[in-house]
């Protein structure tokens, strides 16, 4: 089973940028998708995008042209880089494949 370690949240100014990580340990050749999702306080966890084995990458409409996942495989490391940000973008941000999630990532983005 793989384990997923998130970094790289933090506090930004609206327009801002911020990349996430998210670290795999374990076999992650074994990984058919990965998902990042969020929480915001009183709401449910959502999708925010997934990226597939075969780097095929989807997102939900709010994020759309704003947020792109990539991935390093020598770095076991899957990316969410995200631009223009907002403030309904504050949340929990979270890796998410195989039912084994992270511990998470903050981001706020207020001025």
């Amino acid at each position: 089973q793989v384990q997923l370690v998130e970094s790289g949240g933090g506090l930004v100014q609206p327009g801002g940028s911020l990349r996430l990580s998210c670290v795999v340990s374990g076999n992650i050749f074994s990984i058919s998708v990965m998902g990042w999702y969020r929480q915001s306080p009183g709401k449910e966890r959502e999708l925010v995008g997934t990226m597939s084995s075969g780097g095929i990458t989807r997102y939900v409409d709010s994020v759309k042209g704003r947020f792109a996942i990539s991935r390093d495989n020598a770095k076991r490391t899957w990316y969410l880089q995200m631009s223009s940000l907002k403030p309904e973008d504050t949340a929990v941000y979270y890796c998410g494949t195989q039912g084994v999630w992270g511990q998470g990532t903050q981001v706020t983005v207020s001025s």
